[in-house]
């Protein structure tokens, strides 16, 4: 049964932004409870057994770069309460069908090493944003500010960062290398990599991987939402699991309602309530392609025919530049590719406590049309074995998630959508719709606090804490 008694915040929904909505309301000393349709928190950051007894899999997210990074996560004592990062020796490793592999490494200076006469370029356009990364990524990480607190910077990074990236890897670079590891990192747009604003999140990424790492946390991403429940429960928060809001007039009387969901929920849950024309506008909000994962539990190690892919968790796998780019505009335009972009993680690699001794685990996932039905594990595995021949003789269980499987397990992943709709130049500090505030809705006291706000997609906290502190200075200014 939902509390009926009063509340200064309700928070629909305990992925990371909910809870750290929750945590920032908590702080001021605000009574707060967080409401969750599945049993245990966390949204995209749960870990549990897919395949066999004792493989543990993420069941989304796995590598957090952006959560060591968070302008907001760094502020919180998450080591103390379970929290162990795990940081392999290098962040990527982008395999090449010459049986080599262009790694990611924490070094600016040792990445460009290999990459030959583009070697000096890698330098000069990663070098400056890894230098200035502290200030960067609060402008990057947050709503759009007028004027912005490092204009000169911003500015820097925005000359790069708005061209596609296809054009900016060809502008940039000479060599097949440094442009197929660029691309590896830019994909993870889920846009056609033709498209204006690409770039940005291939220099975002990359420069995370050279200032903090592509680290995972130890036993699984469920410790990350743990943490943060915890910590939330000492400051006096709440939180009721088990409890799917269907609509706003099952919450009990509060003050402010914080809501980590996508805008199709939104209308779900309060649409009867939205001004016309703002609900018009969510209706138009557009969602990006969605994800086809899989998980394995694996007898042994995926056998790269590159030994030092061994020394990274995340590998990209897509060959080229123009493979990928190919395989990312098919996407985009309703098709499946059948050289996929994919993206594995071999986690067992530095975490054994994931697996039985001797034993591993590992998923990827490629990109497909939002919502697709098609069954992509064909494409999937024979990407890896064109890289690692060997690997499928090693897989003991899979666990195959489509789309509709991902939407279940978070509803937050509309068709499968991880990112919380599209992040184009149009919707990418602007979303869900224009607004001075992007996180506040045009009825008093609500407001939006999911990857559907500024800065999207990924397990960071910041649209929470921007949403919390427009609730601060709003409808919880005064107790």
């Amino acid at each position: 049964m939902y509390p009926q008694h009063d509340y200064d915040a309700v928070i629909v929904g305990s992925g990371p932004n909910g809870l750290a909505a929750a945590i920032t309301l908590a702080q001021a000393g605000h009574s707060v409870v967080v409401y969750e349709a599945e049993q245990t928190v966390g949204g995209g950051t749960r870990t549990e057994e897919l395949t066999l007894p004792g493989f543990k899999h993420d069941v989304c997210s796995t590598i957090h770069s952006l959560a060591v990074s968070s302008p907001f996560f760094r502020t919180l004592p998450l080591e103390q309460y379970g929290v162990k990062w795990i940081y392999p020796p290098a962040s990527v490793a982008h395999p090449l069908d010459d049986g080599a592999a262009v790694m990611l490494e924490r070094s600016v200076g040792a990445t460009s090493e290999q990459l030959g006469r583009d070697a000096a370029a890698y330098r000069k356009l990663m070098q400056p944003l890894v230098d200035n990364w502290d200030k960067l990524s609060t402008e990057i990480l947050g709503p759009l500010r007028i004027p912005p607190r490092h204009p000169l910077l911003l500015a820097q990074f925005g000359l790069h960062a708005i061209w596609p990236a296809r054009a900016l890897a060809q502008r940039v670079f000479e060599g097949e290398r440094a442009r197929a590891v660029f691309a590896g990192m830019a994909a993870h747009a889920m846009m056609p990599l033709d498209q204006a604003l690409t770039a940005a999140f291939g220099l975002v990424l990359g420069t995370s991987a050279h200032v903090v790492g592509w680290p995972m946390a130890r036993g699984g991403s469920c410790h990350i939402a743990e943490a943060l429940a915890s910590y939330l429960k000492s400051l006096g928060g709440e939180i009721v699991t088990g409890q799917r809001v269907e609509s706003i007039n099952e919450l009990p009387p509060h003050r402010a309602v914080l809501f980590d969901v996508t805008p199709r929920q939104l209308i779900h849950i309060a649409g009867d309530y939205l001004p016309n024309g703002y609900r018009r506008a969510l209706e138009r909000y557009r969602y990006s392609p969605g994800v086809f994962k899989l998980d394995w539990a694996l007898d042994g190690p995926i056998p790269w025919k590159a030994g030092e892919c061994a020394r990274a968790a995340t590998v990209h796998l897509g060959g080229t530049l123009d493979e990928i780019v190919a395989s990312e505009r098919d996407v985009w335009d309703g098709k499946h590719p059948e050289r996929p972009y994919t993206i594995v993680v071999q986690q067992t690699l530095f975490d054994p406590t994931r697996a039985p001794e001797g034993k591993h685990t590992a998923w990827a996932y490629c990109h497909i049309p939002n919502g697709s039905t098609v069954d992509m594990t064909g494409q999937i595995e024979a990407q890896i074995e064109r890289f690692a021949p060997g690997f499928r003789d090693r897989i003991l269980a899979r666990s195959v998630m489509p789309p509709a499987a991902m939407e279940r397990h978070d509803a937050n992943y509309i068709g499968g959508d991880i990112n919380g709709g599209v992040q184009d130049l149009w919707q990418f500090w602007t979303r869900p719709t224009f607004r001075l505030t992007p996180y506040s809705i045009p009825v008093k006291g609500w407001y939006l606090c999911s990857s559907s706000t500024p800065p999207g997609g990924g397990v960071h906290g910041m649209c929470g804490y921007y949403a919390a502190r427009a609730a601060l200075s709003d409808s919880l200014r005064s107790r």
